[in-house]
């Protein structure tokens, strides 16, 4: 599916000779070219995939803050690269407030995917790249480095108009382990997250696990159910859309009580609709775990089969074990 791209630019965040954070602009955005139209549909794609993200709302528009701006942002290309430019420098001026050195290109995209309008933020460095010629000389160029994507916004237009009390509007990535993002992204942004997605998603698959054993389902059942579960995640994924648990509950196998209510009366609080964290689609085909030196994963399926497991004396029973570990075992023996 693809996006349709209405504005698109990119600014540099840079230290100078002098050691000071600079911005360096573009004189203008972007005619949209096939070209800008697949980095966007894969800036889209990338951040999609991006598990663990928060979400939030904006604060309420103050002079010279991002929500003013956004308010203030019209259709046309000039007051987008206006819109641009002020927001480089108020990041700029946030990493300084924070004593942080972040570079790389601003990006700043406004697009609309499956007919919801989005304007995403991302600030991403570059890789290096070694082509061949066909004189078989060898050329190197830097080309953006999507994967590593850890400082990205992107705001629903769409949401903020028709539901802005909701807060749900902003989704931001929160960066890995050992890396905050909050102290200063957010600040440059004026966002409040209010929803854990990761959490939320662990949540929801633990619901499911419990709700598959209160209606006392069949292996095979349950097994049946969380493929369902992961062919539901992809799908929102891919189009980039937020998981419904009326929706899933239409996926699940069907006991004798609703998926729904057993979801809204149980103890953990969920909410209704939250982004899809594409972790979760791990957890739903495999059991992992690892610690003291040990690390065992295995596909659910397998439990009950090839692999048993005794609670009482907490033993894991494998029963064929894989060529190239059991190799390794008759070596050491």
């Amino acid at each position: 599916m693809s996006a349709i791209i209405h504005q698109f630019v990119v600014h540099q965040l840079a230290v100078n000779e002098a050691q000071e954070l600079v911005m360096v602009p573009r004189s203008q955005c972007f005619e949209i070219s096939p070209q800008i139209e697949r980095l966007t549909e894969q800036l889209n794609s990338v951040y999609a995939g991006k598990p663990g993200k928060g979400v939030g709302g904006l604060a309420a528009a103050e002079e010279g803050n991002f929500t003013t701006l956004l308010d203030n942002l019209g259709e046309d290309q000039d007051s987008f690269y206006q819109f641009s430019l002020a927001t480089t420098e108020m990041l700029k001026k946030t990493l300084l407030e924070f004593g942080k050195i972040e570079t790389g290109f601003l990006l700043f995209c406004q697009y609309q995917f499956l007919a919801t309008d989005y304007i995403f933020i991302g600030l991403l460095n570059t890789k290096q790249h070694v082509e061949i010629d066909r004189s078989l000389e060898l050329n190197y160029s830097d080309h953006l480095d999507l994967a590593k994507m850890q400082l990205a916004t992107r705001i629903d237009l769409t949401e903020r108009r028709i539901n802005p009390d909701a807060n749900r509007y902003v989704s931001f990535i929160k960066g890995m382990a050992g890396r905050k993002v909050s102290d200063f992204f957010l600040a440059f942004l004026g966002c409040e997250e209010l929803v854990d997605v990761k959490q939320q998603n662990k949540q929801l698959v633990n619901v499911v696990d419990e709700y598959f054993q209160s209606e006392q389902l069949a292996p095979e059942e349950k097994h049946q159910g969380r493929q369902q579960m992961v062919s539901y995640y992809k799908e929102k994924i891919d189009q980039g859309e937020d998981i419904k648990i009326s929706e899933l509950a239409e996926q699940l196998p069907k006991g004798n009580s609703s998926f729904v209510d057993f979801a809204r009366g149980g103890e953990q609080s969920i909410e209704e609709t939250f982004q899809a964290d594409p972790a979760i689609i791990k957890s739903l085909n495999k059991f992992s775990g690892a610690g003291g030196g040990l690390t065992i994963s295995f596909e659910r399926k397998l439990l009950g089969e090839r692999v048993q497991y005794d609670p009482h004396s907490d033993t894991l029973l494998i029963k064929g074990v894989p060529p190239n570990l059991k190799d390794q075992l008759l070596k050491s023996s």
